[in-house]
């Protein structure tokens, strides 16, 4: 009985750790430092968290459960959206997305490849945004939906993120 009970014990210790580290990649800090890694490595000044900001963020995706559609809020903030049909999607996977259009930002002529999205990119980098705020829900759909704003939104026509 007692290797029964410590089986039982054990796998509930997984599935605790796997839950945790889930939740974990989805934390306030872990917005920030993959937005500040990727903000690093193009020599920007890094984000911090700002609670009205995250408010927004998550009235937001509040807003969004019943229908999971990327639709932008229209509010004052610089924003982000992501979402995916499974519920292991993280706010890290969305930061990853985002900063993987790196490569089809072109500095020198401040613009995208042809027929490319990477205004995502260039709104995680932009040097003017100084405080995020993120939030993720599971729709009523299954799927997931992330949102992160930035204060002040960058992507000003004209101007170069860094």
């Amino acid at each position: 009985m007692r290797s029964a009970n410590y089986a039982s014990a054990l796998v509930c210790a997984m599935a605790l750790a796997m839950a945790c580290t889930t939740l974990a990649q989805n934390s306030p800090q872990d917005f920030v430092d993959a937005h500040n890694s990727a903000r690093a490595a193009v020599g920007v000044g890094p984000v911090s968290w700002d609670d009205n900001v995250a408010a927004y963020a998550q009235n937001y995706a509040n807003q969004r459960i019943g229908d999971c559609q990327l639709v932008h809020s229209g509010g004052p903030y610089g924003e982000n959206l992501f979402g995916g049909s499974s519920t292991e999607f993280t706010g890290i996977d969305a930061v990853n997305s985002w900063v993987d259009e790196k490569q089809y930002y072109d500095y020198d002529s401040n613009s995208c490849a042809d027929g490319q999205v990477c205004g995502h990119y260039t709104q995680v980098v932009w040097q003017d945004s100084t405080a995020i705020g993120c939030a993720r829900v599971q729709c009523d759909n299954g799927g997931i939906f992330i949102i992160c704003n930035y204060n002040p939104a960058g992507n000003i026509v004209g101007e170069r993120p860094y």
